[in-house]
């Protein structure tokens, strides 16, 4: 299995000798406004480039869309990928989001989904605090995870755009993961909170999953992600939580060998 982290949530899966490409955002830097009524509003996203070309991330077999909100499914997607490309959606609702951009082959992720000897399971989360949703849930919507299964591989748990709470502890316990990656970047609404991990939510995260190596991505190129690299460095370093959490750069890789 390889990881490459591209940029926020985005990234390159390679596992059991296929390629996947996770919740692509792939506009140039500042195509977009930022989201209102989050923090750094006036900054426009993605706030930073891409580190590699897009020829390069459409060089696969697969695309992964944990949900449809524009910074893991954006207009540059839409276009740039192509419309036969297989595409894995979270529920038939997201299919048929994906599908009016005209794409022809998408697939509803289960429980336990056969891609090529792959097994993906689809993961509950939760895409903010329980007062949050109760709040805007309509706005927030639904998200999922996935987590990939293979007799020559480390299973590998993409948690999502989720906090810590009861989906995430229940799939470490039903999976037990041998990786997992957490969307870290303590994405904020305005007086509502964290709509995505903060350094709490990795903790705790840590603790569940002791023989886990923990990735932290989805940080530092959406407006509202406001954790930092180095102030999530600091907190591990505080909390001697360095030996199993890492934080790539984006364009970084990791390689990990059954």
């Amino acid at each position: 299995m390889k990881f490459t982290q591209v940029r926020n949530a985005t990234l390159i899966i390679q596992y059991a000798g296929k390629q996947f490409l996770i919740d692509p955002m792939l506009a140039s830097q500042g195509t977009y406004p930022g989201f209102e009524g989050t923090p750094n509003s006036h900054l426009r996203n993605p706030l930073v480039e891409l580190p590699c070309s897009l020829e390069t991330l459409l060089e696969v077999d697969a695309v992964i869309v944990t949900h449809t909100h524009p910074d893991h499914w954006d207009e540059t997607a839409k276009q740039v990928i192509p419309k036969d490309m297989l595409i894995f959606a979270q529920h038939q609702a997201d299919a048929d989001v994906i599908r009016t951009s005209g794409f022809t082959n998408i697939r509803v992720m289960a429980d336990n989904t056969d891609y090529e000897g792959i097994t993906l399971s689809q993961t509950d989360g939760q895409h903010g605090s329980d007062d949050l949703m109760s709040a805007i849930g309509d706005r927030m919507g639904e998200v999922c995870g996935v987590v990939f299964r293979h007799p020559d591989e480390k299973t590998l748990y993409i948690a999502g755009d989720t906090v810590w709470n009861h989906h995430v502890q229940q799939s470490i316990e039903r999976y037990q993961p041998d990786v997992i990656i957490l969307n870290s970047g303590d994405a904020q609404i305005d007086g509502l909170g964290a709509i995505i991990m903060n350094k709490e939510d990795v903790r705790a995260v840590y603790e569940a999953a002791p023989k886990a190596t923990i990735i932290a991505s989805h940080m530092e190129a959406v407006n509202h992600a406001v954790l930092s690299r180095q102030a999530l460095r600091d907190y591990l370093i505080t909390h001697q939580m360095t030996d199993r959490v890492r934080i790539p750069e984006d364009g970084e890789s990791y390689t990990f060998h059954e």
